[in-house]
């Protein structure tokens, strides 16, 4: 199978359930979109982001399927993705099994498949082209975790036959799964046994025999691939007060996993998920035991160093839970949702990583999971 590359470009959406009115140009205004991971029928929550970095309300749709109604959404990172073009959306129904397609249009959302996720509770979702890797965590409901991959065509998903690969384990707390930036292998996290699974993608799609290494710090959790094929991974050190840390790998062309720096300390507590900003030149955790965002230059050859001693780039503030995070596609805007308390944080992203503080966005269920925009 030839795997369809799309090209990553910066593009305004606007989106909801009816056109929405706007004037900012297509480099200046976007659209965030989560779940609120509702048990009994989950939904896809819109917000316009206009031009000055704020947020509002831009409608609901139904994704088909059923999310978990678990407070504090789901234990992973990538539940919700858009693809690179900014044409497709992805989301996880965690309760349901299954995983829903959204065709993106300027004026709408509109469903265009929902299918089996391969496994049960799926969690994370990794795309590359038209190529979708799918995470079950079947092991926390019975039965094993695994990753299944699907093929995109034309709005729909077609499994890829024989593409089930096991995880270390039958029930590890996996957290994401992800591509690496040229497509070769796939990378996944696993909460409970401290191991980061890669597995190597051929041209057909099929992932090979995955391999286990040891994480530099424990409790791996969200990570991000940056440039030369390095690794950033969030470690929550098992929710030990001010003691989670973020490491650096560079993965190798047979999937081999080196460290280039090893749980350098956030200060902070429950580092659980991680984005690098759009340029490469900084990586953010999301630290949800504190309520805080720590950022961390990224190094000539990889290196990361905590940009604040204390580990506070960014405050969400006491009980607010940042989970997963967003950069908008021109990298001056950052965004956590935050489901301690049901908000979206904003942030100005500044040339030196620094992170300025804007109005947010309230009224969000507590169950609400994944974030995903431009």
């Amino acid at each position: 199978m030839k795997r369809l590359i799309l090209t990553p470009y910066c593009i305004g959406l606007g989106l909801g359930l009816t056109a929405l009115a706007t004037n900012a140009t297509a480099d200046e205004a976007g659209a965030l979109y989560t779940m609120d991971n509702a048990a009994g029928a989950n939904n896809v929550l819109v917000f316009e982001r206009h031009a000055n970095g704020a947020l509002s309300a831009a409608g609901s749709v139904p994704t088909g399927g059923a999310g978990t109604g678990a407070a504090q959404g789901l234990p992973s990172q990538g539940s919700v993705l858009l693809s690179h073009d900014g044409g497709w959306l992805f989301v996880c129904n965690a309760g349901s099994g299954e995983i829903s397609v959204f065709a993106v249009s300027p004026h709408r959302l509109r469903l265009t498949d929902k299918v089996s996720s391969g496994g049960q509770m799926p969690l994370s979702l990794g795309l590359r082209g038209n190529l979708l890797y799918v995470l079950n965590a079947g092991g926390l409901v019975g039965d094993k975790d695994n990753i299944t991959a699907f093929v995109l065509a034309n709005g729909t998903l077609r499994p890829l036959h024989h593409s089930t690969r096991a995880l270390s384990a039958d029930n590890t707390g996996p957290a994401q799964v992800s591509f690496t930036a040229d497509g070769d292998a796939v990378v996944v996290t696993e909460r409970a046994t401290s191991l980061i699974d890669t597995f190597l993608v051929g041209d057909d799609g099929l992932a090979s025999v995955g391999k286990s290494f040891t994480s530099a710090g424990t409790t791996p959790f969200g990570f991000d691939v940056g440039k030369h094929d390095r690794v950033f991974v969030s470690e929550a050190q098992g929710g030990a007060a001010n003691a989670s840390s973020a490491s650096s790998y560079q993965i190798s062309e047979d999937g081999d996993l080196t460290v280039i720096s090893g749980a350098v300390r956030t200060e902070q507590t429950a580092a659980c998920w991680l984005i690098t900003s759009q340029d490469g030149r900084f990586v953010y955790t999301a630290n949800a035991g504190s309520g805080s965002i720590s950022g961390f230059r990224v190094g000539h050859h990889g290196t990361l160093e905590l940009l604040d001693a204390d580990g506070q780039t960014g405050v969400t503030g006491p009980n607010t839970h940042p989970t997963d995070m967003v950069q908008s596609c021109d990298g001056r805007f950052l965004y956590s949702l935050n489901n301690g308390n049901g908000t979206i944080s904003a942030f100005r992203a500044m040339p030196d990583g620094s992170l300025q503080s804007l109005t947010g966005l309230t009224g969000l269920p507590i169950t609400s999971a994944g974030l995903a925009g431009r």
